[in-house]
C-alpha cells in the first residue's frame, strides 16, 4: 500500500464572490485583510472553515450579523 501526498488547494468566497487564494504563506485572515481594501465589509467578517471537500479547503467569509447605527 501506497501512500499519495496532494497538493492542498483552498479557496476563499464571500457572499458568491470566489477569491484567488494568495499563496500558502498567507493565513486564512490575511486573506480576508487583503480583500478588504476591495470589499471594506470583509474588515469585521468572521471565517468559517475549512469545509474539506477532497483537496479542497473551503473558506467562507461570513459578515457579522447587526444593525448599523442601532443605539442601545
Amino acid at each position: 500500500m501506497s501512500i499519495s501526498i496532494g497538493k492542498l488547494i483552498r479557496e476563499f468566497t464571500y457572499n458568491g464572490v470566489a477569491f484567488v487564494d494568495p499563496g500558502p504563506s498567507f493565513s486564512p485572515e490575511d486573506v480576508r485583510d487583503l480583500y478588504s481594501a476591495q470589499y471594506p465589509e470583509l474588515t469585521t467578517a468572521a471565517i468559517d472553515g475549512p469545509e474539506m471537500s477532497g483537496e479542497v479547503a473551503r473558506f467562507t467569509f461570513v459578515r457579522a450579523a447587526g444593525a448599523k447605527g442601532a443605539h442601545a
